[in-house]
């Protein structure tokens, strides 16, 4: 057997991983059922994306990995409205829990202002920052 480190894997093999995993977990608690869950702001004329929600649904929980707004949009309230459409979702699709985590102190108290609670943190995750971890009830 050998071992390598690498910061080039080929998707073949990263695939591999994930699926070795993935039938793993099936066979502990229960297919995921891992589904994409994407909530896209555009201008209303049209155009690339202004700002979004990227998560999934799995073992019916949401799971935000990234929310963004353009500049011009933060402070207006659109993150919780994204979260919204995002849980609606969710729980069409039987979700009964999400959790999302951050180490920007603003999108915290947006979450938090959503209806999210700390769950956990890492303290200096990153310079003086926490990263904490955020959940919630659907």
């Amino acid at each position: 057997m050998q071992m390598e480190v690498s910061e080039e894997a080929s998707q073949a093999d990263l695939d591999r991983v994930l699926e070795g995993l993935t039938a793993f977990n099936a066979g502990e608690v229960g297919p995921p059922n891992r589904r994409a869950l994407s909530v896209l702001l555009r201008p209303e004329t049209g155009g690339p994306v202004i700002g979004g929600l990227v998560g999934y649904t799995a073992w019916n929980w949401l799971f935000t990995g990234n929310l963004w707004l353009s500049e011009e949009l933060r402070g207006q309230g659109l993150a919780g409205r994204l979260l919204g459409a995002a849980e609606e979702e969710a729980r069409r699709r039987g979700c009964h829990s999400a959790w999302i985590d951050t180490f920007n102190p603003v999108a915290k108290r947006a979450y938090e202002a959503a209806g999210y609670a700390v769950f956990g943190s890492l303290p200096r995750f990153v310079g003086d920052r926490t990263r904490f971890f955020l959940s919630k009830s659907l």
